[in-house]
């Protein structure tokens, strides 16, 4: 059975300087070339990989505008939650045999990286696979209180923060307020079922549990 590919770059030490960078630079309307090579500094091949890199993470919508992802990353109080959202949603597959893969020592993740993707052990792309995804775990926070990052439960790859309406909500009378909400989700272009269940599973964990 073919395994299932997982993101990565050519040259992991590349996210690590655009992180950095994307910090600085102010957000554009679209993300472009020409905003990584000349804003990020990142040029060549390193650069052009990029933008297909962070599509595949949630950070850069399919028609290359910036999501809440790449918005609440520039928040250095909750860039860390925004990144940690980031490898989930990008490396799903890992999350559905191990939720908690983020947290295993480099050699039990490397294994199972090598079990998700087929890859043998001694493949390149398995080692960038592990290298890239550590370049993005340095920036990512896995630990706050989601009650104290209300933004961080948003559908991950929607370009759109989620929208709370109120509804018969009269000046007069604050009792018995209702509210309502729509979600925009923009599911990524892929045929990959378990990248649909993974997303679909997250948002009941996190947006319709803890009833009240």
């Amino acid at each position: 059975m073919a395994g299932i590919p997982l993101p990565y770059l050519a040259s992991p030490g590349s996210v690590k300087t655009a992180l950095e960078k994307i910090r600085i630079a102010a957000t554009p309307d679209r993300v472009p070339q020409d905003f990584i090579n000349t804003k990020l500094q990142i040029k060549g091949g390193t650069g052009s990989a990029l933008i297909p890199f962070f599509k595949k993470i949630g950070m850069v919508a399919s028609d290359g505008t910036p999501t809440e992802l790449y918005k609440r990353f520039r928040n250095p109080t909750i860039g860390g939650t925004a990144i940690a959202d980031a490898i989930i949603f990008g490396y799903a597959p890992l999350k559905q045999t191990n939720e908690y893969f983020y947290e295993l020592p480099d050699k039990d993740l490397m294994n199972l990286i090598l079990q998700v993707t087929g890859l043998d052990h001694d493949n390149a792309v398995a080692k960038l696979t592990f290298s890239t995804l550590k370049g993005l775990k340095q920036f990512a926070d896995f630990n706050s209180n989601s009650e104290d990052l209300i933004s961080s439960k948003e559908a991950f790859v929607t370009g759109t923060p989620i929208h709370a309406a109120t509804s018969n909500a009269h000046p007069e009378s604050r009792v018995g307020l209702n509210l309502s909400y729509t979600i925009n989700l923009n599911l990524p272009a892929t045929s990959d079922q378990a990248v649909f269940n993974a997303i679909f599973r997250s948002l009941k964990e996190h947006l319709f549990s803890n009833e009240q």
